[in-house]
């Protein structure tokens, strides 16, 4: 379990506080409105209502004591500019901040975030990847290299085996589960047979991934 401080509950930081306390992490939410503060109440450990700009509001959250402190202020940059920076000075150990647009993104990581999320940009990037072929059902971007791909099985693989396929020789990519009627299964063994309309996770090269089933 892990405690983390998020400030600014729009959607973005909402959803975040949501997705955390499923996670059954603790979470201490912040905004300056009230109503968007109260909204989170239910799903959180604590609520606090007050300016993120201010040093002084700042300090009595303890934020040395949180494991990350999430800026996810979106409608004011300038803001989110200055909390960050005031959360690095007063001895916050991680600091993540939430940019729009690349030259905030910069900003953000002179003035102190030590990481910056770019939500709008990820999701355009998973969308046109996504758009791209019917057989892509999901993709996560790991770096600049190498990617994971929820793709369906192609018609040629119906019935065929991990060892039949050979994708980890003929192409560098690596077979990570696979999902049949549903379920999935991780447990990936070389007589494993594939059937066609069911997915498979793969992790590889984008370009290799396309190659290998001609996206």
């Amino acid at each position: 379990m892990r405690s983390v401080l998020i400030i600014g509950l729009g959607r973005f930081g909402s959803h975040i506080a949501r997705k955390l306390s499923e996670l059954n992490h603790q979470v201490m939410a912040v905004d300056v409105n009230e109503e968007r503060a109260n909204a989170v109440l239910p799903f959180v450990t604590n609520v606090q209502i007050g300016d993120s700009t201010s040093a002084a509001f700042l300090e009595t959250l303890g934020v040395r004591n949180f494991d990350a402190c999430i800026v996810a202020i979106g409608d004011n940059f300038q803001n989110s500019l200055e909390t960050a920076s005031l959360l690095k000075e007063l001895g916050a150990k991680k600091v993540i901040a939430r940019a729009s647009r690349g030259v905030q993104e910069k900003f953000l990581l002179r003035c102190g975030a030590d990481e910056v999320v770019y939500p709008e940009k990820q999701l355009a990037a998973w969308t046109a990847i996504r758009c791209t072929s019917d057989s892509i059902l999901d993709y996560i971007e790991l770096d600049g290299e190498y990617a994971i791909f929820e793709v369906t099985i192609p018609r040629e693989w119906d019935g065929k085996n991990v060892i039949e396929l050979d994708i980890r020789k003929k192409y560098g990519i690596n077979i990570l589960a696979y999902r049949d009627d549903g379920k999935l299964n991780m447990n990936i063994t070389p007589d494993l047979r594939f059937e066609a309309g069911d997915s498979i996770y793969v992790l590889g090269h984008p370009k290799s991934i396309q190659k290998c089933f001609k996206i």
